[in-house]
């Protein structure tokens, strides 16, 4: 079932992710870049939304931002209710290992390591068994089309595949919340198509709350709210 089929009670539940009058501004070649500006935003569970602009309007920086990688100058960033500003260093890296999956445009893969490990990794980290990892991992990458590739390594792929098994990595985790940049930018428009349906369902079924951001227009099409990113601030729906 898609994002768009998303029950009206989950709209009306506590956020999952509230940004709050959020600034970032950056120095650079002699003026002050404004990539982030007064921007406020609310991702209910269940919920995908999608911001899309230009590169170098900003859209990375308010994903780090969300992901705890960066401070913003100023603003409130909430998750489930608590400030990530008030969070100890320790709970901060709980909310990065437990609470958020971070789609990365680049997939950031272990070379040498087959698909079914890369994708059990973060599960590793976080302290999962191997055994348990692999069998947690599995059923994801047979859900991105890669059932019959779990013995591939990185370089056995291509670059379609690799971005199939980041996302994987990430979903297998179960996070409440999953941010995307750029998911389909390496797809074909067939499985891009698939991946945006598949972050759709998985908000759904699991009330997790998605934000991407992406170039892609059918993108918008499957999300619930899209918004255009423009001088910082988040136009449109």
């Amino acid at each position: 079932m898609s994002a768009s089929h998303t029950s009206a009670a989950s709209r009306v539940a506590a956020a999952v992710l509230e940004l709050e009058d959020v600034v970032k501004h950056y120095r650079g070649a002699g003026e002050e870049v404004h990539a982030v500006d007064g921007l406020t935003l609310q991702v209910q569970p269940g919920e995908m939304v999608a911001v899309h602009g230009p590169s170098g309007s900003g859209k990375t920086t308010l994903l780090q931002m969300i992901a705890a990688l960066m401070q913003p100058d100023e603003g409130t960033i909430r998750y489930d209710g608590s400030d990530l500003a008030s969070l100890s260093a320790r709970q901060i890296s709980d909310y990065q290992l437990q609470d958020v999956g971070f789609i990365y445009q680049r997939f950031r893969l272990m070379p040498g390591v087959s698909a079914l490990d890369n994708a059990a990794r973060k599960l590793l980290i976080g302290g999962v068994r191997m055994r348990d990892a692999r069998e947690r991992a599995k059923p994801w990458l047979d859900r991105v089309g890669l059932g019959d590739r779990i013995g591939h390594v990185p370089s056995e792929m291509s670059g379609g595949e690799c971005q199939r098994v980041a996302i994987a990595r990430v979903l297998a985790c179960q996070p409440r919340l999953i941010l995307a940049d750029e998911p389909t930018g390496n797809l074909d428009s067939a499985r891009g198509r698939e991946i945006v349906q598949l972050l759709g369902s998985i908000a759904y079924e699991r009330s997790a709350a998605v934000l991407l951001v992406t170039h892609d227009l059918a993108a918008l099409e499957i999300a619930d709210r899209s918004y255009a990113l423009r001088d910082g601030r988040l136009i449109g729906d």
